[in-house]
């Protein structure tokens, strides 16, 4: 048997991403932590983290979709990808993954990373129009990166409303962050079931809330 091209896309996954070599990871790597830094230096409380998340915290917050049976999965603020990367390896086939980011130096980079992925460039409150256009009615997950609690309340509750109306039913809104358990009675006036997962390993440590059964009308 012919040995796999480790370059080579696998053209069965329209999600799947060609490896790098490791010189070329580092280097993606230093880019897009500079990347971030600046932009957290210039936005402030815009940019949710000094540095993209870890490996650590892209796998907590996937942790538990299942992927054989999820439909349509959306990622809000997706930065430079670090999630988008761990989603995109994960999701499958029939899986639509829609990556919501505002910024345009981050989307230019998502793209450069990301070729054959659906980015889009836009607002998160915006998550009704972008489905309709795309034919799709309802999400299994959305994944958010955005640094909700520093937003205005009525901006916060915008972006929240938009992502509780496209869930299914028992869907779950995922929400990093980096102070750990601090929010969490914020999550909670938004959403019946909220869990907390810890993950220790990210600098600085950060964590997830889980959470179902958006409180307010829709």
């Amino acid at each position: 048997m012919t040995p796999p091209n480790a370059n080579a896309l696998d053209r069965t996954n329209p999600h799947a991403v060609a490896p790098q070599v490791p010189a070329n990871a580092a280097g993606r790597h230093a880019s897009d932590w500079w990347l971030v830094f600046s932009k957290f230096l210039r936005q402030g409380t815009a940019i949710a983290s000094v540095a993209p998340s870890s490996r650590f915290l892209a796998r907590s917050i996937l942790k538990g979709i299942d992927f054989d049976t999820a439909q349509c999965i959306v990622e809000l603020g997706a930065g430079t990808g670090p999630i988008t990367k761990e989603l995109l390896k994960r999701a499958k086939p029939h899986t639509r993954v829609i990556v919501v980011e505002r910024e345009p130096d981050f989307c230019a980079r998502l793209r450069k990373h990301f070729p054959h992925a659906d980015i889009a460039q836009a607002d998160a409150r915006d998550l009704d129009q972008l489905l309709d256009e795309r034919g799709i009615d309802k999400a299994c997950h959305v994944i958010s990166g955005l640094p909700l609690p520093s937003f205005p309340a009525d901006l916060r509750d915008g972006v929240i409303a938009a992502s509780a109306r496209r869930l299914r039913e028992n869907g779950t809104f995922r929400q990093l962050t980096n102070m750990p358990y601090v929010y969490w009675k914020l999550y909670r006036n938004y959403f019946e079931d909220v869990k907390f997962r810890l993950v220790p390993l990210n600098l600085p440590p950060g964590g997830v809330y889980v959470c179902r059964r958006y409180r307010r009308k829709v």
